[in-house]
């Protein structure tokens, strides 16, 4: 029983997220696990940790109060934004083991397009070197086990480039994984993306890389079917 990948092209936030909530409410043992592929007209949210004074300016941009972990983050048009709902007691590995699995999918996925994309201690999501994006070099604030969450994370010299928020309800997922392919930037620069004043937001055009967003969302899809699997 595979990831049933469903593309739903350009969606609202809210109608999408409040389907996640009622599909992970009424699934059973026998619910086939899904993965849904989308793209969002321009939208903050707030994850349970968020603070308000994290967004400067919204605009005319809508806040979306969420109950997925973290802080803020922005989704528009040119991001590829995958939503796993999965049942991680049938899948046989636990919340943090998830993690790992769709920040593995994110850099594999990278790979693909000649990127090198790094984990950093203490702060969920996937980062470039700005100067280097493809360079194999490991990174010195990378996750290790001396590494202790009271220390801030470290992001001299990266940037950000997928940005991941999940909700556990009853041993299933929704939320996900945000992956910046051709994106306007400059509504990230109105906020503390993920409560990180200064950490720098980049997408796969900034970095020299030309893709199409249904690309990349192949890309994203098949890779998570295969790191997410049992």
């Amino acid at each position: 029983m595979g990831l049933a990948t469903q593309n739903l092209g350009r969606v609202d936030y809210l109608p999408t997220y409040e389907a996640m909530q009622a599909f992970t409410a009424t699934r059973t043992a026998e619910t086939p696990d899904a993965l849904w592929i989308c793209e969002h007209p321009p939208v903050y949210t707030q994850g349970l940790a968020g603070k308000a004074e994290h967004i400067f300016n919204p605009a005319d941009i809508p806040v979306v109060q969420t109950n997925r972990g973290g802080q803020v983050t922005y989704h528009g048009p040119g991001q590829v934004v995958a939503y796993p709902l999965l049942d991680l007691k049938r899948a046989g590995y636990f919340v943090k083991e998830y993690v790992y699995r769709i920040e593995e999918a994110v850099i594999r996925t990278l790979a693909a397009f000649g990127v090198t994309g790094h984990r950093v201690g203490g702060a969920p999501g996937i980062y470039v070197r700005l100067e280097d994006p493809g360079s194999h070099a490991m990174l010195p604030q990378r996750p290790s086990k001396d590494h202790h969450s009271a220390t801030s994370p470290d992001f001299t010299g990266l940037g950000k480039i997928a940005a991941l928020g999940i909700k556990v309800s009853r041993n299933c997922t929704y939320h996900g994984v945000a992956l910046n392919v051709a994106m306007d930037l400059e509504p990230f620069s109105r906020i503390n993306p993920c409560g990180y004043s200064g950490l720098q937001t980049v997408d796969l055009s900034t970095i020299g890389v030309s893709v199409g967003w249904t690309e990349a969302a192949d890309v994203l899809s098949h890779k998570l079917a295969n790191y997410l699997a049992p």
